[in-house]
C-alpha cells in the first residue's frame, strides 16, 4: 500500500513538473509577444523600400528601421527622412525628406527649392531629367506659406517622386518616425546583397 502510494504521488509531481515547465514556456511566449508589439508599436520597426522615389539614398529593396518615439522628446527637423500615412490612403506607409516646417514660405523655381527665400542646400537633390524639355508644372511650385501642425515633404528622387507638390501639407498627427539606419539591402535586379550599404546610416 505504502509503495503504491508513492509511486502514485511520483507521478502526481512529475505531472506537476510538467505542467509547471508549459507553463514556464507559455509565458516566456507570451511576454516576448508583447515585448515586440510594445517595440515596433512605440519604439521601432521595420520597413521596406519598394520604390525608387528616394534615390540615391534609399533603393529598391533597403530595409530600415524607424525610431517611432524620437519626436516625443525632439523637434521635427528640416531634412530629417520620415515614414508617414499616406494623406489620400491611411493604409500605406510612404516615405520622404521633410523640406517645410510649419511657418516656412516654400518656393520652387526650375526645379530649385527656396525656403523662405533663400535657396537650399541640397546635397541629396537627384534629377533624372534636365533641361528646358524636361520642364513639368512640379518644377515651379508656389509660393506657398506652411500652416501649424503641418510639413511639406519631398523625395529626393524629385522626377519620380508622389510627395507634397501634388498632395499637399502632411499633419503632423501622420508621422510614424524617423529613418535612421539601413539594416540590409537586397539588389533583386541582380539577385544579391548590397554589403556597402549594411548598418549605413541615413541622413
Amino acid at each position: 500500500m505504502e509503495k503504491t502510494e508513492t509511486i502514485n504521488g511520483t507521478v502526481v509531481a512529475e505531472q506537476t513538473r510538467k505542467k509547471s515547465v508549459v507553463r514556464e514556456y507559455a509565458e516566456a511566449i507570451i511576454i516576448a509577444l508583447i515585448l515586440a508589439f510594445v517595440i515596433r508599436t512605440f519604439v521601432v520597426q521595420a520597413f521596406k523600400i519598394p520604390s525608387g522615389s528616394m534615390i540615391p539614398t534609399l533603393q529598391i529593396g533597403d530595409h530600415i528601421l524607424v525610431n517611432k518615439f524620437i519626436y516625443r522628446f525632439t523637434d521635427i527637423e528640416r531634412g530629417d527622412i520620415i515614414v508617414f500615412k499616406f494623406p489620400k490612403d491611411e493604409s500605406r506607409d510612404f516615405i520622404k525628406r521633410v523640406i517645410g516646417l510649419p511657418g516656412d514660405r516654400i518656393e520652387i523655381k526650375d526645379k530649385k527649392v527656396y525656403v523662405n527665400g533663400q535657396p537650399m542646400n541640397e546635397p541629396y537633390a537627384f534629377h533624372e531629367e534636365q533641361g528646358a524639355a524636361s520642364y513639368h508644372p512640379r518644377d515651379d511650385f508656389g509660393p506657398i506659406i506652411i500652416p501649424e501642425n503641418k510639413y511639406f515633404m519631398m523625395g529626393d528622387n524629385r522626377e519620380n517622386s508622389m510627395d507634397s507638390r501634388f498632395w499637399g501639407f502632411l499633419d503632423k498627427s501622420k508621422i510614424k518616425g524617423k529613418a535612421f539606419i539601413i539594416y540590409w539591402s537586397w539588389d533583386s535586379a541582380n539577385f544579391g546583397v548590397r554589403w556597402s550599404r549594411l548598418a549605413m546610416m541615413l541622413k
